[in-house]
């Protein structure tokens, strides 16, 4: 690490908002300079609340997220925010800004918001979003949001990442059909039933309730609530906290067994990062063409291809 990349660090611990939005804009780049900062920030942390807030597009995650911000505040956390948003598909960057969303945080201190683009990843997450929560964490703030893109219903990866996973539905949608499929069903610790002044909201929220009953937990495990809100008002945001609160308190007084499984889902993800990385770097543009080209022909499956250029690339680094 240099002397710049020290005082980068220097900042970010000090909570420098200049120095978080280069580490994030750092970690995002990748590269040698990526790796040696994760690994410097990531041991650093620890001590933040990941809360993930989920869901389909149009179930008001954002706004939810605005007003969860305002309720955190007001106790006197500070606070991070994740959100990832669609890529353009002209520059790669996040369709949606920082500063589009949620600008009534902006002249506070305790509040950090930054946007990511997704540029192809699936799971409803950015490639980095792990190593930009990192760097919040080492930054000392308190509790992190990481809001996904909400384009699908495999928006799982979040569960990997945070302690706590909000799922968000509406009434109008069929997201009481759409809550029941398994994978989006099991993630969530607290169901939120958002734009409950909406008709059928009663119906959302009995759907889910009635599907949860379905496989009862063990008897200390955490049961996930479901609860309304109207994030345009504010109404039933508080008790939304207060049920994220409690999940990671009793999870906490438990033994988080999720613990090892996230450093697990880390590592696998870190190793998959940086064997693409080195691929990149150590297989010239014209044999990556070659092979593109062999794979668009059907010459060779795309496990093949992977297979070859994985092994040129680890055999030219020694």
């Amino acid at each position: 690490m240099t002397l710049d990349g020290e005082a980068l660090i220097d900042g970010i611990v000090r909570g420098d908002s200049r120095a978080i939005a280069r580490a994030i804009s750092t970690v995002e780049r990748g590269g040698p300079d990526a790796l040696a900062l994760s690994s410097r920030l990531f041991v650093l942390g620890g001590r933040a609340l990941v809360v993930g807030v989920t869901g389909a597009a149009g179930t008001g995650k954002s706004t939810l997220v605005d007003r969860l911000i305002t309720a955190i505040r007001a106790r006197g956390s500070t606070v991070g925010v994740i959100a990832v948003d669609p890529s353009s598909p002209f520059s790669g960057g996040a369709v949606l800004g920082d500063r589009v969303r949620m600008g009534s945080h902006a002249g506070d201190a305790g509040v950090f918001i930054r946007s990511m683009a997704t540029r192809g990843h699936l799971g409803g997450l950015a490639t980095a979003t792990a190593e930009a929560v990192a760097v919040l964490d080492a930054a000392g703030r308190d509790v992190i949001i990481v809001e996904t893109v909400g384009v699908g219903q495999d928006e799982v990866d979040v569960f990997r990442l945070a302690a706590v996973t909000v799922l968000v539905l509406v009434p109008g949608t069929g997201d009481d059909v759409q809550a029941l499929k398994a994978g989006i069903m099991e993630i969530a610790d607290v169901f939120v039933v958002n734009k409950a002044d909406r008709p059928d909201a009663d119906r959302v929220v009995d759907a889910v309730t009635a599907s949860l009953s379905l496989a009862p937990p063990a008897d200390d495990a955490w049961r996930p609530p479901v609860l309304t809100t109207q994030a345009t008002t504010g109404h039933g945001v508080e008790e939304l906290w207060d049920a994220i609160v409690r999940c990671h308190a009793h999870r906490t007084a438990a033994g988080d067994h999720r613990g090892r499984d996230r450093a697990a889902d880390r590592l696998r993800l870190a190793i998959s990062r940086q064997a693409a990385e080195r691929v990149a770097a150590a297989i010239p543009a014209g044999e990556w063409t070659h092979v593109v080209a062999e794979l668009a022909d059907r010459r060779v499956s795309p496990e093949q291809a992977a297979e070859r250029l994985l092994i040129k690339a680890f055999v030219q680094e020694r």
